[in-house]
């Protein structure tokens, strides 16, 4: 299959899910009301509570949501063959991933802008508030920690790159100053930016940064050196008001994913090379079953719990207007499966470098060898820093369709996924800190209610995870609990706004159909692992998953006592 068609495909459906599905979830289901006053005016504080544009929003969003994680795992799911891959991104994105996230950013900013796991109390029940942050505060756990140990690796990998993402940090705050300080409409100077940035990336691959002499003196490796590093930073950026570096940096990279799929896309057209991985694979050599867990692999990019936690922890707190949810929530959730798409797209080719350095070239091998060689089975295909690589090179071919370098391309496309993963780091200890405060505020325990402990606490949390085993690997021990974990809470979210729903007497079956999807597919993935984990005796996993397994089963419970009951009322009424 030629990637042209695939590509328009996937295309077509995103453009027309936008167009009108979402439209009509957020007129006829979720009524987004211009007129309702936001959080971010009603308790504007210029730290945490700001009214933003949607388009300086969107990129906020956007690149706080997508991590790596929407190109690693259709990456990995390509084993089972690029058409059940595409057709999951398809009809998630469209049906499952832009209801749940203007959903939740819709119920959020309806509840003062509170977490998912809060609101939940006040339409579930009381008892579910606990239950639902201990499942959140294991996700943030596993997020930062394992996004930090991909940055970490791609820096040492692409040591070219750490310069470009080193001065974008700086450029943004300059941005900030102009945007928030001087008012200075956002386009233009947000372009400016991001060509600067690309000077550096040309500019990364004369001046590439390692940290191997301070990995000697100390005995860390250098992966492990750059954990700290990121964590160190992380630290201090989420004490910042959100204008001076979150958004900012998330308005450029807003930019860079637009410039980034036009170059996948735009080489799919100018090169269009057939797709090197079968359309369809089900019977991979040492991969489980494609049912369920092809629908847990492909998290973000189909649909992702994460995502509510965004909505409802930084971005609730900066919608300017409710209906701006339809163009932040479910456009950044069409953001996503964009990249998503270009994810099964550059992983999909067979490529190779050949040569190094600024002679290096990325060479289309049309037999499939190279792909047939890194997918020959599910251990080769579920490598974190492989699968980033193999995007990395397939983002590299298309580029040379422009003319662009592979040296450059490479350090091009590291850039993004660093971007992106670095800016869901921020997202997420800046979350992990509401989270800890939350638990501060239920227990009445003070440390835990002041801004710089919680930091403290998330960062060092995330930390010690990540630096237990060497190379900063450590997050490895419960990231199989990931997939399973992300997805349950995308479930419940749907939960919670379907309840919602039923209390308004509003149509559910648009949340209910997507909910019950999920949450079978999870559930039965999470059986069938923790079966697994019994038979090799993993004690840690067994014991998060059970914790997991039984919160998620007792907001069920109270869910469906919730919807009884607003059923009940209704009838009564009737």
């Amino acid at each position: 299959m030629n990637t042209i068609w695939i590509f328009s495909f996937g295309a077509l459906s995103f453009i027309l899910g936008y167009r009108y599905y979402s439209r009509f979830i957020a007129e006829k289901i979720y009524r987004l009301d211009p007129d309702f006053i936001t959080p971010a005016h009603e308790f504007e504080d210029g730290v945490d509570y700001v009214p933003t544009r949607k388009g300086i929003l969107w990129g906020h969003h956007f690149t706080s949501v997508a991590g790596a994680a929407p190109i690693v795992g259709p990456a990995i799911a390509v084993i089972w063959g690029w058409l059940p891959a595409l057709l999951w991104v398809v009809i998630g994105t469209v049906f499952a991933a832009g209801v749940h996230d203007s959903g939740a950013l819709m119920i959020s900013v309806r509840h003062k802008a509170r977490s998912i796991g809060s609101v939940a109390q006040d339409i579930l029940g009381p008892r579910t508030k606990l239950l639902y942050l201990i499942i959140i505060l294991l996700l943030l756990l596993m997020v930062n920690a394992v996004f930090a140990m991909v940055i970490g690796i791609l820096f040492v990998g692409y040591p070219g790159s750490v310069l470009p993402v080193g001065m974008s940090v700086l450029i943004a705050l300059i941005l900030g100053q102009l945007l928030y300080r001087k008012q200075i409409p956002a386009f233009w100077p947000s372009i400016a930016a991001l060509i600067l940035l690309y000077v550096f990336i040309a500019l990364g691959q004369f001046f590439p940064i390692r940290v191997d002499g301070l990995a000697r003196m100390t005995g860390l490796d250098p992966v492990t050196i750059w954990v700290i590093i990121l964590f160190i930073y992380t630290y201090f950026a989420v004490q910042l008001p959100v204008w001076r570096l979150l958004q900012p940096r998330d308005y450029i990279n807003g930019h860079q994913l637009i410039v980034g799929l036009a170059i996948v896309f735009i080489g799919v057209l100018i090169l269009h090379p057939d797709i090197s991985a079968p359309a369809v694979n089900l019977q991979a050599n040492g991969s489980p079953d494609w049912i369920p867990f092809l629908f847990i692999t492909i998290a973000c990019g189909a649909i992702s719990g994460f995502h509510s936690l965004v909505a409802s922890g930084t971005t609730a707190k900066q919608l300017d207007n409710l209906t701006d949810a339809r163009p932040v929530g479910y456009g950044a959730a069409v953001g996503e499966g964009f990249l998503a798409l270009s994810a099964i797209l550059a992983a999909g080719i067979s490529v190779h470098f050949a040569g190094e350095g600024s002679l290096a070239k990325v060479v289309l091998t049309p037999d499939g060898g190279d792909w047939i060689r890194h997918y020959s089975d599910w251990n080769a295909a579920s490598g974190l820093g492989a699968k980033v690589g193999a995007y990395i090179k397939g983002v590299s071919y298309y580029a040379s369709g422009l003319g662009i370098p592979a040296a450059i391309g490479s350090v091009f496309a590291s850039v993004i996924v660093i971007s992106f993963a670095a800016t869901t780091m921020d997202t997420g200890v800046r979350l992990q800190k509401y989270v800890l405060q939350e638990f501060g505020d239920m227990y009445r325990v003070k440390f835990l209610q002041s801004h710089n402990i919680a930091s403290l606490i998330a960062v060092l949390m995330a930390l010690g995870l990540a630096i237990r085993e060497p190379g900063g690997k450590g997050a490895l021990i419960i990231w199989p609990l990931f997939g399973t974990s992300n997805q349950l809470l995308a479930g419940l979210a749907l939960l919670t706004i379907t309840v919602w729903l039923k209390q308004q007497k509003r149509p559910t079956i648009y949340t209910t159909v997507p909910m019950a999807f999920v949450l079978v597919m999870t559930i039965w993935a999470m059986v069938v692992n923790l079966k697994q984990y019994l038979v090799d005796g993993k004690g840690v996993l067994i014991v998060f998953s059970l914790l997991i397994l039984f919160g998620a089963l007792w907001i069920l419970l109270e869910g469906f006592r919730a919807y009884s009951r607003s059923m009940e009322t209704e009838t009564n009424h009737v």
